[in-house]
């Protein structure tokens, strides 16, 4: 009789069991985590900053609102979320507890802690009741997940009706020689980069990799219409190099 076979995916361009992705990432993040925000600035000479403004532009918070902020890492869209709607809650979930204490040092700094949560998970099994939030986000963070479909199934579960979802992760720009420059520096430099600045070269290099093993913005896009969202769109950022798709639960 013959054994049931071994579900794998990605890691990188490497493919591993599914069981073992999730402790991989964990591990990378666990790494580059103390220097994690400064590596943001650095690799994308701070136009990540841009992006996640373009985020928060969109999904214009509103007062009150109950944010979930999935792979929230350091809590950069949980602050931004929170100093725009004014007043509200967000909770931060992360499978890396060492991302998470980064973050609460930020929120000290800040003096909000009071208005956050910070909570060790998995992004495909969500410690939460069904229709409890308001607001999804993840943002770089989906592309790290074992089953992306899965963690947009459990973010269309906890939202409330007329929740929204907003996904922040690195694309594919549609034009050849443009992604063929961006990856010439990614593959060359940012590795380089991590191992200069975190002495870490293959988190980066995992890091690139997870980047081009991601659906192109199409494909997102009818993945976060399968989960059950509707008004489904998408808008690219930097001529692609980032995209952010937006849905809701009607």
């Amino acid at each position: 009789m013959q054994g049931t076979a071994e579900q794998t995916t990605h890691f990188g361009f490497e493919t591993v069991p599914e069981a073992e992705k999730a402790g991989k990432v964990q591990n990378v993040f666990t790494s580059v985590a103390s220097k994690y925000d400064i590596m943001n600035d650095i690799m994308s000479v701070g136009i990540h900053r841009i992006w996640k403004e373009a985020m928060m532009d969109w999904l214009a918070p509103r007062p009150g609102q109950r944010l979930l902020d999935v792979a929230g890492g350091t809590g950069d869209i949980s602050f931004k979320f929170l100093k725009r709607a004014g007043s509200g809650h967000a909770t931060v979930l992360d499978i890396t507890e060492n991302m998470l204490i980064e973050g609460r040092k930020r929120a000290e700094t800040d003096q909000i802690l009071d208005s956050l949560d910070w909570i060790v998970g998995d992004a495909m099994s969500l410690p939460f009741a069904d229709n409890s939030f308001d607001v999804y986000t993840i943002s770089f963070g989906i592309r790290n997940v074992t089953q992306p479909q899965e963690a947009l199934n459990e973010a269309f579960r906890i939202l409330r009706p007329g929740g929204r979802l907003m996904v922040l992760e690195f694309s594919q720009i549609p034009v050849p020689l443009a992604q063929k420059a961006y990856d010439l520096y990614s593959f060359n430099v940012i590795p380089t980069m991590g191992k200069l600045i975190t002495n870490d070269r293959s988190s980066y290099q995992y890091l690139v990799e997870s980047i081009r093993k991601f659906p192109d913005q199409e494909t997102f896009l009818s993945m976060v219409q399968h989960a059950g969202f509707k008004n489904t769109s998408y808008r690219n950022l930097s001529l692609g190099i980032a995209a952010l798709h937006s849905g809701w639960k009607v």
